[in-house]
């Protein structure tokens, strides 16, 4: 490895940790959402937890731009850990690859690493926010993920083509599920109420197709380990809403493991 991809993630840590006396809202905002999820039992507890968050994402960020350069179709097998996995879901996850699934995860852990690093072992299919910058938007495209990832704008949704790339594939969908959608269903997410996205829940019961749920965390420089139970499946007469409850209970679980690498400076929480 350059200088650079050993120290990326200590690099973006460091810079993160200077600037975070200038951001009073967003470190308020941390420390009251650990607060009322229970995560942290004290004000001194949260304060500390959130800091390490907000330097974990720059760091996570700043790694994530190097995996390229140091993950690749021959070692990425070195740089996933499933020590804390389901056994089936880390077989099916990763040693599957015919099987379309969906991988149903949540702002925690390195989901952007994670995701260019196991795409050499599936295809994947991502739906996320698009780059505002169709000059960055480019540059992601070409040179950020080197794996067979296609990424779905969230405004474009599941057209047909995309599923039917996704069963003729054997891809993995991926989905991050926490973020606040005004028209959502109101569920709850580590014990509070949240407008939620039910699409994955939806294509669950539609498909009967598997699903893993939890998160990749960061354990080491490029080291990712899957946390997450066993496999999901559900009847095609399932209660939607019902089922993006237990994928939010499966999400809060891991986010509950390992606090300091979620995104708690985000505002998921609207509704109390």
């Amino acid at each position: 490895m350059t200088f650079l991809q050993k120290h990326a993630y200590d690099t973006g840590r460091a810079l993160a940790a200077l600037v975070w006396p200038f951001f009073r809202k967003r470190r308020r905002l941390s420390i009251d959402n650990l607060l009322k999820c229970g995560v942290a039992q004290s004000e001194k507890e949260a304060r500390t937890i959130a800091k390490n968050a907000w330097c974990h994402l720059a760091g996570h960020i700043a790694e994530a731009l190097c995996v390229p350069g140091v993950v690749n179709a021959t070692n990425w097998r070195d740089h996933i850990e499933t020590e804390e996995a389901d056994p089936e879901a880390a077989k099916l996850l990763l040693d599957t690859p015919g099987e379309p699934i969906l991988l149903v995860s949540a702002h925690h852990g390195v989901w952007e690493a994670a995701t260019n690093t196991i795409s050499f072992t599936r295809p994947m299919i991502a739906i996320a926010r698009t780059m505002n910058n169709p000059l960055v938007e480019k540059w992601m495209k070409k040179h950020h993920f080197r794996g067979p990832v296609t990424i779905i704008g969230k405004k474009n949704g599941m057209t047909q083509a995309i599923l039917r790339q996704w069963e003729r594939d054997g891809a993995a969908m991926t989905i991050l599920m926490d973020q606040h959608y005004s028209k959502g269903a109101k569920l709850r997410f580590l014990g509070r109420p949240a407008r939620t996205f039910t699409s994955a829940a939806r294509l669950a019961v539609r498909t009967g197709r598997r699903i893993v749920v939890g998160s990749f965390v960061r354990t080491g420089p490029y080291r990712y380990r899957l946390v997450g139970g066993p496999p999901l499946s559900f009847a095609k007469d399932a209660n939607v809403e019902e089922v993006a409850q237990i994928l939010n209970d499966r999400l809060g679980e891991a986010i509950r493991r390992y606090p300091d690498q979620y995104l708690w400076m985000h505002r998921r929480w609207r509704d109390d």
